[in-house]
């Protein structure tokens, strides 16, 4: 049987950082690896191919596409598979993806004839099996897993993204490949999406078949895209030990807490030597206030302590902050001269997202700017709500303007050198896509 796995292109209101980094689609070389022992399985990455997704239906002939979704796609799946359906209406279409594990009703549609929320990959595998014996399928519309969190037995099948893979990069680490070694975080923010995709649970893979997936990665960087690779130091450790065991030489990013980097500096002093190269540290603000509001179980203390560690040690801090709903000129002011003082070159200023499924959306959804139904700027860079202090022009010429004394200072600009001439273009492109984006919302805040 056919089958055809795509990964979409965002929506042109969606601001995003697909204009400075394109990523393997991981989980889709999953669902590959589960089901093509038995089945011809090929993939399109929507967001690199030029081509119209009609003819790659027509090439492939699928009995079968599966989509993967984030909360910002689900208007651009459900135009997509309007278009399968219009080719072929015997063709089943299944969506499957973060989104759809927490909130599975925003994918129903008449053109969707399954959506897999939870297990994914074990969920997927059987439909495919329903499928291949009964035409019909399952009965149900909505396949729901068991709740468990599923570490798959096997690795990503890599090969299936062959084509696309000397293109995959986040920002200046290219190329870049996705390892993902846990699922979940024992943390419990209460912004945060991630305890929702797994139900509050936190489950590791055996270091000994991460290290053995590591060895047949070919790309000299790996992305570890764990919700939070800095839990366990024993772990963090013995990774680090495996990695010299086994004279493995790549680079590294991570997802990490600024508290573990505090209270475990040894640790990643060696990390640092066996490769670490960038933390992604959700440093979040810079008011104690609001940390406690985040119940992050860190302080602005730490925060500080952990990005001077980094910086000791080499290793690059790209930090992530959440602008709060309630800020004044003056708060983007503090953000400001607090960034400048950390010395941080690469930020991620999110406005306060509360994405459907969390316990922070039913507190906003009476003061929402975006409907929900306009899903394609529910990207954590678009503001979902309506500011209580400013204006949406000034809040977006806000962001625009810290992103810009940080990212464009004289010192940023001179250490960014060192990456090279055409990673440096490349991203100055990206950025300028982003910042027009931002623009048009300075100038047109109701589009």
């Amino acid at each position: 049987m056919n089958i055809l796995l795509v990964r979409p292109k965002p929506h042109r209101d969606t601001i995003g950082l697909q204009s400075i980094m394109v990523c393997e689609p991981l989980e889709l070389e999953y669902l590959a690896a589960a089901v093509q022992a038995n089945h011809q399985v090929d993939l399109v990455d929507m967001i690199l191919e030029k081509k119209p997704l009609e003819y790659f239906i027509r090439r492939y002939q699928p009995r079968v596409v599966g989509l993967t979704a984030y909360i910002s796609h689900i208007n651009i799946v459900k135009g997509y598979a309007k278009i399968i359906k219009g080719i072929n209406p015997d063709i089943s279409v299944v969506v499957g993806g973060v989104h759809a594990d927490v909130v599975p009703e925003d994918f129903l549609d008449k053109n969707i004839d399954y959506i897999i929320s939870g297990n994914g990959i074990d969920s997927f595998r059987r439909l495919i099996n329903q499928i291949e014996k009964n035409r019909q399928g399952m009965r149900e519309k909505i396949i729901r897993g068991s709740g468990e969190t599923e570490i798959p037995p096997f690795f990503p099948d890599r090969s299936i993204t062959e084509k696309y893979r000397s293109r995959y990069y986040y920002i200046y680490h290219k190329p870049c490949a996705l390892l993902k070694t846990s699922y979940g975080c024992p943390f419990t923010c209460t912004f945060c999406f991630c305890r929702q995709i797994t139900g509050g649970k936190y489950r590791e893979r055996d270091l000994d078949n991460v290290l053995e997936e590591v060895k047949q990665i070919r790309e000299p960087e790996v992305y570890i895209v764990d919700d939070n690779f800095l839990v366990d130091p024993r772990r963090v450790k013995r990774f680090c030990d495996l990695l010299k065991k086994h004279g493995i030489k790549k680079k590294y990013l991570i997802y990490g807490r600024a508290n573990f980097i505090v209270e475990n500096e040894p640790i990643m002093a060696e990390f640092a030597d066996l490769g670490l190269r960038a933390v992604i540290v959700g440093v979040e603000s810079p008011h104690a206030r609001e940390l406690v509001q985040y119940n992050k179980k860190s302080s602005v203390e730490i925060n500080e302590q952990a990005i001077s560690i980094l910086r000791k040690l080499g290793i690059d801090c790209y930090a992530t902050m959440i602008l709060g709903i309630d800020w004044d000129e003056g708060d983007f002011r503090e953000l400001y001269l607090w960034l400048k003082k950390q010395r941080l070159r690469f930020v991620n200023l999110q406005p306060l997202t509360p994405l459907p499924g969390t316990p922070l959306f039913d507190d906003y959804k009476g003061l929402l700017t975006v409907p929900r139904e306009k899903y394609e700027q529910w990207d954590l860079a678009n503001l979902v709500v309506k500011p209580t202090k400013i204006s949406l022009k000034r809040y977006y010429f806000n962001i625009l303007k810290v992103y810009f004394l940080i990212s464009l200072s004289p010192g940023s600009l001179r250490k960014n050198l060192k990456y090279g001439f055409v990673p440096n273009f490349k991203l100055f492109l990206g950025v300028s896509r982003i910042t027009w984006q931002y623009i048009k919302k300075i100038l047109f805040p109701s589009s």
